[in-house]
């Protein structure tokens, strides 16, 4: 059942001289997949993570296939972050750290503030007064809130209207990765920064590298995967009478891989003066249903399922037009099939039963 699967490798013929390159969360989930795809490009990275919610084994994990440097901080601390730009000749940032769970994120709204805006506040002061000219920011569709079918498939001229902290704090970041753009052009210093908005984050390194470990786990194709390998009794269905061909919530579900992919192609397409925005996505949705249909498939265990009730400000119906990130950076999703992107997470989970706590 955790047979391979091989994708093409992202082309790399069209990326600049070696950058270094300065990754924030480099730990984490979508983080540690980005080191790796710069690593083998060629970029000295820098990782810095306060490991709260990241993984020192994804760290080791990433060594050897290139130069790579770690740091254990908090992107917040404004001091140090400024002496590794300087330290490291840091001409890049990609910003990954932040805290992810929207439910966490209205229990813990302060949290939430003080970690993804509040420390992001710091990176940026740090940043505005450094020789770094390009910067790359992981924000999000929570952005949007709940557009309307009106606004389906979501563009990038979607008001931004969010309905929680989480997406309240990512929206912060943005408005502010904005005034630093315009702060360093009127002083003549060359910068460029890209906000790239994603939807739903699945899959593994096919290579089985790096993967998916967050405690708790949210997302739906880890959870569904759980329950096939035994460790959760059933899945439950949060409202199964939407108005969606088959009543339950549709999502769009972007690879891993391709989604660090768009982040270097951002990275690389840049010119002095850019402040950009783009949707991350494959431009159409997949339900709830189709996804443990999927891991049945894949896993060949016949995942259990419980019916339960809707969750107040689940839409419908959520996935982006990605027209925009095509057109301008010839990017689009390379995992299209959605049992290849299963099995790449499946795949993990076999040969990583406890996430990075342990191997078989």
């Amino acid at each position: 059942m955790c047979s391979a699967v091989r994708y093409p490798a992202f082309d790399v013929s069209s990326l600049p001289e070696p950058s270094s390159v300065l990754v924030t969360g480099g730990a984490g989930y979508i983080g540690s997949h980005a080191v790796l795809s710069l690593l083998e490009a060629g970029h000295r990275v820098t990782i810095v993570d306060t490991l709260a919610r990241g993984h020192l084994a994804a760290v080791e994990a990433l060594r050897g296939h290139g130069e790579l440097h770690f740091v254990q901080a908090d992107c917040g601390n404004q001091d140090a972050i400024r002496h590794l730009l300087q330290e490291q000749s840091v001409d890049t940032v990609l910003h990954f750290a932040a805290y992810c769970y929207v439910g966490e994120s209205v229990q813990e709204p302060l949290r939430y503030y003080a970690n993804n805006t509040g420390a992001s506040m710091h990176l940026l002061m740090a940043v505005a007064d450094s020789a770094v000219s390009r910067f790359i920011f992981s924000s999000t569709c929570s952005t949007y809130g709940e557009p309307g079918p009106d606004h389906l498939p979501i563009t990038e001229s979607c008001p931004q209207q969010p309905i929680n902290p989480y997406g309240r704090s990512k929206l912060l970041v943005e408005q502010a990765l904005s005034a630093v753009a315009r702060q360093r052009q009127q002083a003549d210093r060359p910068f460029a920064c890209a906000r790239l908005r994603y939807f739903n984050v699945a899959g593994a390194d096919p290579a089985g590298r790096v993967g998916e470990d967050h405690d708790p786990e949210t997302h739906l194709i880890p959870i569904c995967l759980q329950a096939a390998a035994g460790r959760r009794d059933a899945v439950t269905v949060f409202g199964t009478d939407y108005d969606t061909p088959d009543g339950t919530c549709v999502r769009d579900y972007v690879h891993v891989s391709d989604l660090v992919d768009a982040h270097v192609a951002a990275m690389t397409a840049l010119e002095d003066g850019d402040d950009r925005v783009w949707n991350v996505g494959t431009g159409h949705g997949t339900s709830v249903r189709e996804i443990l249909d999927s891991v049945r498939r894949v896993t060949g265990v016949d995942v259990s399922e419980i019916q339960g009730e809707r969750r107040p400000g689940d839409p419908p119906s959520l996935f982006c037009d990605p027209s925009r990130i095509r057109d301008d950076l010839g990017w689009s999703a390379r995992h299209v099939e959605l049992d290849g992107i299963v099995q790449t997470a499946w795949n993990w989970m076999c040969t990583h039963p406890e996430g990075y706590g342990s191997a078989v």
